[in-house]
C-alpha cells in the first residue's frame, strides 16, 4: 500500500479516537483532566439488637383481701405484717362461742323434727293421721337438717386459714372489732411465683410482633442480671400513656428475699431487623419519587472507581438511626455529598483525616 494511501486511512482514525478520548476526560480550560471527585467512603453494619430500660417493680403472682364468711367479733390475730406463713396456718378466728350455741340449737331443732316425722309415720300406718301430716313432717325435718349443716358449716369459716404460701401485707381490722361477713380483714401476697411488672411502649410491643420474643433481663440489687420469662400482658394500654402492663417471672432462686413493691432496672432487648443495614444519614438520598438511594462505589484501581445510583428501602425501627435493605456488608458507599456525583462518574477515594464534630 502507498504510503499516502495508508496516511489518509490512518489520520481520520487517530483523530476521532483522539475526540472520543476527550469526550471520555474532562478537561479543564487549560486543556489539563480535571481531577477526580475525592469521596469518603463508609461500609453499612449489620443492625444490632436494640435495648431498652425500663423501671420495674416486684410484684406477688396474687394480692388477696381475704375475709370471714360469717360475722363476729375478731378474738384472735396472731399474724404480724411482712412476715412469710406457711398454707394452712390460723391467720384469725372469731368468737366461737355464739357458733357453737347455735349448733347446739341446731342439734335440738333436728332431733324434734325427727320424733315429729316418726310419730306422724306411725299414726298414718294406723289410719289415724292422714298422709299429708306426714309429708309436713318430713319437710321441717329437712329443713332442720340444712340448718344443722349451716351452723357447723359457719362453726368452721370462723377460723380463717391461709389459702397459699405468702406474705402478710397489710392487717385492714383490729383486735376486738366486730367483723362483718364479707369484710376484708388481712391483705396477703401469694408470692409461689414472684414477678417484675413493667411498663412497655406501644411501639416497642409493634416492633417485638411477639412479646414472648423479646429479652428481658433485670439488674438485682446486687449487680447480678437475671433472665426474665414473660407471664402475662394486658392487651390494653394504660389511661395516661400508650404503654402496656407487662409481667415478668422471676427465677425461684432469684426471688430469694424480693418483697412486692420493691423496684429495679429491667432491660429489654428487641433482635435485629432481619438483612437490613445501618448507615450514616448523610448517606442516604431523597428521590423525586419518595424513594430512597445510595451511591455504591465499584473500584477500577488501587484508590479510583466508578459510583453507581441503587435504590434502597430505609427505616427507622428503633427510633435511633437508619435501617436499609438492599445493600450487602460487602459494600462500599459514598458517606457524604453523594447529590453531588452523578450515576457512572469516576472519583477517586479520599482517605485522609476526617474531624467530626460532636454536640
Amino acid at each position: 500500500m502507498p504510503l499516502i494511501t495508508y496516511l489518509q486511512a490512518t489520520i481520520p482514525m487517530i483523530i476521532v479516537a483522539g475526540m472520543a478520548l476527550a469526550q471520555e476526560t474532562p478537561l479543564t480550560p487549560s486543556g489539563d483532566p480535571v481531577p477526580l471527585f475525592a469521596v469518603r467512603l463508609v461500609s453499612p453494619d449489620a443492625v444490632s439488637a436494640t435495648s431498652r430500660a425500663f423501671f420495674g417493680r416486684v410484684a406477688a403472682r396474687e394480692t388477696v383481701d381475704l375475709s370471714f364468711e360469717v360475722g363476729g367479733r375478731l378474738v384472735l390475730f396472731p399474724v404480724t405484717e411482712g412476715v412469710a406463713i406457711e398454707m394452712g396456718s390460723i391467720l384469725a378466728r372469731l368468737d366461737l362461742a355464739p357458733l357453737e350455741r347455735a349448733v347446739e340449737l341446731a342439734e335440738i331443732n333436728l332431733a324434734q323434727a325427727q320424733r315429729e316425722l316418726t310419730r306422724a309415720e306411725a299414726l298414718a300406718a294406723s289410719n289415724a293421721a292422714s298422709q299429708v301430716r306426714v309429708e309436713d313432717a318430713g319437710t321441717v325435718r329437712g329443713r332442720a337438717d340444712v340448718a344443722l349443716r349451716n351452723a357447723r358449716a359457719a362453726l368452721e369459716n370462723a377460723t380463717l386459714y391461709a389459702p397459699f404460701d405468702g406474705i402478710v401485707a397489710s392487717r385492714i381490722a383490729t383486735h376486738f372489732s366486730n367483723i362483718e361477713p364479707g369484710e376484708p380483714i388481712l391483705r396477703l401476697h401469694d408470692m409461689s411465683e414472684v414477678r417484675v411488672e413493667i411498663e412497655v411502649p406501644e411501639q416497642v410491643l409493634t416492633r417485638a410482633g411477639d412479646p414472648s420474643s423479646i429479652l428481658f433481663t433485670a439488674q438485682m440489687p446486687d449487680g447480678q442480671s437475671i433472665p426474665l420469662t414473660l407471664a402475662e400482658y394486658e392487651a390494653q394500654t394504660g389511661q395516661v400513656g400508650q404503654s402496656f402492663r407487662v409481667a415478668l417471672r422471676l427465677p425461684d432462686e432469684a426471688a430469694v428475699g424480693l418483697i412486692p413493691g420493691m423496684s429495679m432496672t429491667v432491660t429489654a432487648a428487641l433482635d435485629a431487623v432481619g438483612s437490613k443495614m445501618a448507615l450514616p444519614a448523610g448517606a442516604i438520598l431523597a428521590t423525586t419519587d419518595r424513594g430512597f438511594e445510595v451511591m455504591v462505589f465499584s473500584a477500577d484501581g488501587e484508590n479510583t472507581g466508578i459510583v453507581e445510583r441503587r435504590d434502597v428501602e430505609v427505616g427507622a425501627p428503633n427510633g435511633l438511626g437508619f435501617a436499609v435493605s438492599g445493600l450487602i456488608v460487602e459494600d462500599r458507599v459514598v458517606a457524604a455529598g453523594a447529590h453531588l456525583l452523578r450515576d457512572g462518574q469516576r472519583v477517586r477515594v479520599y482517605d485522609g483525616l476526617i474531624v467530626e464534630e460532636t454536640n
